[in-house]
Formats: structure tokens, C-alpha cells, sequence
């Protein structure tokens, strides 16, 4: 689905527009063969390398195509079980700036209702918009992410199969970002080198506050990811010391019940045995049999098996 807008430096938000025009910005949505070949038409860059903007694993980079630049990023999204980021080639033209995303992309939608006070023109601005919002969903959540391990770390005594699947979900969550934070922030130097994009003082200073945030997102998939694993750690020691409980209540519960099962087969013997012709024989019996189990879980509670 490709739709055009335009925003002059006053106008309050996007405009969508019918037709193409200079200094407008063209965003594809649930991007098709079809989208593609528009905007091949449009640019002149090979359909290849237009293909990639389809992969829903592609790494973020930064390429130059004659006097088009191709980046490729991801964000937090979750279209697909298992997949976390979200791919969003963004392409800088001479005259456009043209955004194009597998699925519906939520950074777009909130950058084009955020009100910014730049024209659709200022394609240089308009880039570091996006990735300033990209960085911001990043760090938004991995933030719900850790509020989830920790509130996981308060339950540790009532840890069940559940909590392991929302840690390992976690886990393979926060891998993913780091797996495209460390390259978007690589991308971000190559941005900020001033090879690809004509940079003013202030887009560098935009650039090296997104480093660092992309730099301090990294680190707290880190520090999570740590905690994680020492939280998984700490369930596996729960796990085996509830099964040795478990273990040492069944071995105890057996012993107790094999007492009278003994003892009743021992006098079950067609033999002459003690007692055996005493008429109060079952009784005695019966009395020493619950004294001995008794004394049995005297012993056992004592050693904390039961």
C-alpha cells in the first residue's frame, strides 16, 4: 500500500496527497512486488536491491545506490511468533524521502501524528526523526521487559512451567533487540561520518545523543539478559531441591506403609511364630505395628523428610 505526504514547515501534521511531487515523503505499508516496482520506476535502483526491504530478517546497513541512499533498520514490533523486530528501509532521494515496511509499521503512524515541526522536505531531519523514535521504542521495551523479570525475581518462591516460558520468551526478546541494536548503532557511525548524508552541527549532536541511547540500550539488554539467566539459574536450584523434597516425602511415605505389609506377611506364614496362639494376638500385633510406624514419623519429621 503505498501512500504519498506532504508538510510544508507550518502545516501542523502530514498531508496525504494524490499525486507525487518534489520534497514529499512516500511511505509503503504491507510493501508488495507491485509497491516495489512503483518505486523502482520512481528511483532507478535496482529491484534487487529494493527485494531487500521485503526480508523480514534484514540486518540494519546503510548503502549508496548513485545519488540514493538505502537504510535498512529494524524496531520493536511483533507481527509473527518468535519475531520481535520488524524490518523499515528508509531510502533519501535527491527529491523524496520513501519509507517501506513489510507490515504496518507503528513508528511511522507515530511520527507522522507527532506533530514535528519540520517540513516533509527536510528529508536529512526527517530521517533522524525516525531513528530517534526507533531508539525510543527500543528503550520503551526493554523497560516492560525488565519490569517483567523483576516482578518474576519477587515471585521466585512460586515459580511454575509458566514462569519459564515468560523467561525464556523474555530472553529471546531482549536477544533480538541486541541483535539489531548493535548493528544499528554501527550504522549510526557510518550516518555520522558524513559519507553518506550532508550533516550540520546539529544533525551530528543528534546523532552522538542517538549513539549513546542506542549504546545504553545495548547495555541494559545486557545487564537483563545477566539477570535472566542468574533468575534461571536460581529456578533450576528451586527445581532440584523441590525434587529431592519430593523424593525424600515418597521414600518416607513407603518405609511407613512397608512396616504392617512385613510384618503382616511374617505372621500371613503357615509357621509356628510368637504370639500365634494367644487370643489377643491380633491386637498386640496391631498395637506394636501403628507404634512402630508411629515411631517412624516421629524419626522422619524430625529429619524433615515429610
Amino acid at each position: 500500500m503505498l501512500e504519498i505526504y506532504y508538510k510544508a514547515l507550518r502545516d501542523p501534521e502530514f498531508k496525504k496527497i494524490d499525486q507525487i511531487q518534489p520534497g514529499c515523503w512516500i511511505n509503503v505499508e504491507d510493501a508488495s512486488i507491485v509497491d516495489l516496482d512503483k518505486i523502482m520506476e520512481i528511483t532507478k535502483i535496482d529491484f534487487a536491491d529494493l527485494k531487500d526491504s521485503l526480508d523480514k530478517y534484514e540486518i540494519p546497513r546503510v548503502e549508496i545506490q548513485g545519488e540514493n541512499i538505502l537504510i535498512f533498520t529494524r524496531h520493536p514490533a511483533e507481527y509473527e511468533a518468535g519475531l520481535y523486530t520488524l524490518t523499515l528501509t528508509i531510502l533519501i532521494t535527491p527529491q523524496y524521502l520513501i519509507t517501506i515496511s513489510p507490515n504496518m509499521s507503528q513508528v511511522i503512524h507515530a511520527i507522522r501524528k507527532s506533530g514535528l515541526k519540520i517540513a516533509s522536505n527536510q528529508r536529512s531531519k526527517l530521517l533522524f526523526h525516525i531513528l530517534l523514535r526507533i531508539t525510543q521504542e527500543y528503550n520503551n521495551k526493554i523497560k516492560t521487559v525488565r519490569a517483567s523479570v523483576l516482578e518474576q525475581e519477587k515471585q521466585i518462591s512460586g515459580v511454575d512451567s509458566e514462569s519459564i516460558v515468560s523467561l525464556t520468551k523474555s530472553e529471546e526478546i531482549l536477544n533480538q533487540y541486541l541483535t539489531s541494536l548493535v548493528p544499528t548503532r554501527n550504522l549510526l557511525g557510518a550516518i555520522a561520518s558524513g559519507r553518506f548524508i550532508h550533516l550540520y552541527e546539529k544533525d551530528i549532536d543528534i546523532l552522538q545523543d542517538l549513539m549513546i541511547a542506542i549504546q545504553q540500550s545495548e547495555d541494559l539488554c545486557d545487564v537483563n539478559i545477566k539477570s535472566i539467566k542468574s533468575l534461571r539459574d536460581s529456578y533450576q536450584s528451586i527445581f532440584t531441591n523441590d525434587l529431592n523434597k519430593t523424593i525424600k516425602r515418597l521414600t518416607a511415605i513407603m518405609i511407613i506403609f512397608t512396616i504392617p505389609m512385613v510384618i503382616a506377611s511374617l505372621y500371613g506364614m503357615n509357621v509356628s511364630l510368637p504370639l500365634s496362639k494367644n487370643p489377643f494376638a491380633f491386637i498386640i500385633i496391631l498395637n506394636i505395628i501403628l507404634v512402630i510406624m508411629f515411631s517412624a514419623v516421629i524419626i522422619f519429621l524430625k529429619k524433615k523428610w515429610l
